[in-house]
């Protein structure tokens, strides 16, 4: 699939590096505005090991001031934080006016790694999902702008990122016991995907799924979504920010993809 992509690409002429620079000023010109007129974003980077969170993360953030953009990566809960509200630890890291925050994995930890491995229980993931849209709606309604991206990495792609992790010095640290357990539970962690779009998936707080086998076309499309869903001072009037349909995919979609092939299918699209 990643080959196919990068095919494409090529035959319409993508120049990678050029287009990535060009969306990077224009996330600059809209932490900006963001700055100037006191508003909030937040953005969520979610899915499956390896799926390519961290490298896209790293480019928005790459030439963006610091002081107004932060990145949310938290460790486990300590034994205090297991006694509180569930979003309680995740609340104190909200933006304030004229701030970004990016969370590298969320709240939504409860949604599929968590329960796929034990780490809550089946009531606690339950309730998580009863809450989420209600706890989304409240940062909506306060003014917070919310983002939600799913990156979906296919089995073959994912098991070729361990190894090459596995084989680099410098990656070697990416690699933990539940990464390694990652291909083995694939169909669980596939269940609770469609669990979690099925209950969190909302008109007002939608998911929005990123094909990312490619990781070049994964990043440029997921910047041109949220800068075309999101108006700023000097934002071009013209077409830049059309994203490739057969990358980036609303959350709906894969709903019904996931419900048509759910049943009886061997593997899915992570």
């Amino acid at each position: 699939m990643a080959e196919k992509v990068k095919q494409a690409a090529d035959r319409t002429g993508f120049n990678y590096k050029k287009e990535l620079r060009d969306l990077q000023i224009e996330l600059l010109k809209l932490q900006n505005h963001i700055k100037e007129d006191g508003l909030r974003l937040v953005i969520l980077f979610e899915g499956r090991d390896a799926a390519g969170k961290g490298g896209t993360i790293k480019r928005f953030t790459q030439h963006l001031n610091p002081r107004g953009a932060r990145v949310v990566a938290l460790e486990k809960p300590s034994d205090r934080e297991q006694t509180q509200w569930y979003f309680q630890r995740y609340v104190a890291h909200l933006p304030a006016a004229g701030e970004i925050v990016l969370f590298d994995r969320s709240w939504y930890n409860r949604a599929m790694v968590e329960p796929v491995m034990d780490f809550c229980t089946d009531e606690q993931n339950k309730r998580f999902l009863k809450d989420v849209p209600l706890f989304e709606k409240l940062l909506v309604k306060n003014g917070i702008r919310l983002f939600k991206y799913y990156f979906s990495v296919s089995k073959e792609e994912q098991l070729r990122r361990f190894e090459a992790r596995t084989d680099d010095p410098l990656k070697q640290f990416k690699v933990s016991p539940v990464d390694l357990q990652a291909q083995q539970l694939w169909n669980q962690y596939t269940v609770k995907k469609f669990q979690m779009l099925g209950e969190s998936n909302r008109t007002l707080t939608p998911w929005t799924i990123i094909r990312s086998d490619s990781k070049k076309m994964a990043r440029v499309n997921c910047f041109k979504h949220l800068l075309g869903n999101v108006d700023y001072a000097g934002k071009p009037d013209d077409d830049r920010f059309a994203t490739d349909p057969n990358i980036v995919v609303s959350g709906i979609d894969e709903l019904k993809f996931l419900e048509d092939n759910l049943l009886g299918a061997r593997e899915l699209p992570g």
